[in-house]
């Protein structure tokens, strides 16, 4: 049993308690809001050239086709997230605009350099988001071929209302996650080099995309993100490419 004095001086810390818990909650900022990324949302890869006869070969543009994620968004705090996710058997080859020589990278793309039997999935991650309008610097976490490897990247963020918009681009090694840079021609001799540039236009939504959302999907260049676009080769007057 309680004597009096004990029950008054529990009834005491308890009011307490709760007056600091409404204090903290006072203080507080809103609750986080979840976005989705939208079909309008691209996330392309530009390779290089390298070795003896780079010049031989071509860039190549490719986009994964069924990118989906979140930003989880916490106002005025750095707790947001960011999780995105890539199949990797959506991965397609956009240039050069030559119909064999796609299907013959695509393929070898995915059996030889990506193995997507194995490792179906790309996902990229970041924590302790600092969210807001402007620019911001965050370290992703990058998942291929089982490795994982942390990259520095600087985003353009718009913030508004409904949508969230990031756009940029970033590098990376292939060789970092254990993937060997894809070569061929005779001997060997057409490689792709082992750095590659991944440029995002990233948009997501706090509810469901609309029909606007997916027509514009439609009518966007996948190729065209900046920092990725594909020039196009110049020739002589013969035709013929420069050396």
């Amino acid at each position: 049993m309680m004597t009096p004095f004990a029950r008054g001086a529990f009834l005491v810390v308890a009011l307490l308690l709760c007056l600091v818990r409404e204090a903290r909650s006072a203080q507080a900022p809103g609750d986080s809001t979840v976005y989705h990324l939208a079909p309008i949302s691209r996330l392309v890869v530009k390779t290089g050239k390298a070795g003896l006869f780079g010049f031989a070969g071509h860039t190549h543009v490719i986009r994964a086709r069924a990118v989906s994620g979140e930003l989880v968004y916490h106002p005025g705090r750095p707790a947001s997230y960011l999780r995105l996710r890539a199949p990797t058997d959506s991965l397609e080859v956009l240039t050069p605009p030559d119909t064999a020589e796609i299907r013959k990278v695509t393929e070898a793309m995915r059996t030889d350099v990506l193995h997507v039997d194995k490792y179906p999935e790309m996902t990229f991650a970041a924590d302790a988001l600092n969210a807001r309008d402007g620019k911001m610097e965050l370290q992703l976490a990058i998942t291929m071929e089982g490795t994982t490897r942390r990259v520095p990247v600087t985003a353009h963020v718009a913030i508004r209302p409904d949508t969230i918009r990031a756009t940029g681009t970033f590098v990376a090694k292939q060789t970092d996650f254990g993937i060997q840079p894809f070569r061929g021609g005779p001997g060997g001799t057409v490689k792709v080099a082992d750095q590659v540039t991944f440029c995002f236009d990233l948009v997501a939504t706090r509810g469901p995309s609309g029909e606007a959302d997916a027509s514009q999907a439609q009518h966007a260049d996948p190729a065209a993100v900046p920092g990725c676009v594909d020039k196009p080769v110049q020739r002589t007057e013969d035709g013929r490419r420069p050396m």
